[in-house]
């Protein structure tokens, strides 16, 4: 085999609260993360030439070894000391810079893909620490479905599955600087917290409304006031048209909302942003 296609889709944090700035210069976390059925699509050839090349659908966006799916396939090539040459080709469809891992999510593809294409059979501990070289959110997005995060974003727990429901995704017309928004975290008190405990507890029982009502991400008091504004009324809108709760993503600017079914969350009144209907995704591996 010579080529393969792979999903990379995104992932929501359903939770998300940052515990403490660690010596190391990373922050620990904790949170609850969701695989969506929002997916890029990653084509992985292998070539009789030795390089790794990596294009992608969109002008704008980095390409080869300055695209996170180029240093994932260095990583896995020099992990399995191998010397072929390497093509990938993105086609996007998650949108960037909107707290979905978007480039995570392809360079777990990569890794899912060149596993294959060469052979290898990693066990999954040698794919998660590859990944967790790669990027925070890498490990996770490999994996998929409903987990708990800790550490960095590497350290995970299978959860029960989330509840079959809908979800509409609003990612506004700007982008917010993650480093920033952490700087500002590390500046002050944090408040409030997810009742993760609480969460969890609900996602155990199947309670979707519970859960609505315990979306948090402490990300979003210390939001600059102009995009903090437009996040608050994204959310405003989606609870006005049914979402059972709703919360923006990482480090954002994306927010969601969830819904009873697919069929409710298709029925929102639109926003003048680009907006997505997904529904939740068990494991990808």
């Amino acid at each position: 085999m010579r080529r393969v296609r792979e999903r990379a889709y995104a992932k929501l944090n359903l939770t998300l609260d940052v515990l403490r700035k660690r010596p190391d210069g990373y922050h620990d976390m904790e949170m609850v993360m969701q695989t969506v059925d929002l997916y890029d699509t990653v084509d992985i050839t292998l070539n009789d030439v030795p390089g790794i090349e990596v294009g992608i659908s969109r002008d704008d966006l980095p390409k080869n070894l300055h695209n996170l799916a180029g240093k994932a396939a260095a990583e896995f090539l020099n992990f399995v000391n191998e010397s072929v040459g390497v093509s990938v080709y993105i086609t996007k469809n998650i949108p960037d810079k909107a707290g979905m891992a978007g480039g995570s999510a392809d360079a777990a593809a990569v890794i899912r893909g060149l596993d294959k294409l060469l052979e290898t059979r990693l066990s999954d501990k040698e794919l998660l620490e590859l990944c967790a070289k790669v990027g925070s959110d890498v490990p996770f997005c490999l994996r998929g479905g409903t987990a708990l995060a800790r550490g960095r974003g590497e350290v995970l727990t299978d959860l029960p599955a989330l509840p079959r429901c809908g979800i509409v995704i609003v990612k506004p017309d700007f982008s917010v600087s993650t480093p920033a928004l952490f700087g500002a975290l590390d500046g002050q008190e944090i408040e409030n917290r997810p009742d993760t405990a609480g969460f969890l507890d609900l996602l155990k029982a199947g309670d979707l409304p519970g859960m609505g009502k315990k979306l948090y991400n402490v990300f979003e008091p210390v939001l600059p006031p102009p995009e903090r504004e437009t996040v608050d009324a994204i959310k405003a809108h989606l609870l006005r048209n049914g979402a059972l709760g709703a919360c923006m993503t990482g480090t954002g600017s994306a927010v969601f909302g969830l819904f009873p079914s697919l069929e409710a969350a298709k029925r929102v009144k639109p926003l003048p942003y680009a907006t997505f209907f997904a529904s939740p995704v068990e494991k990808t591996v």
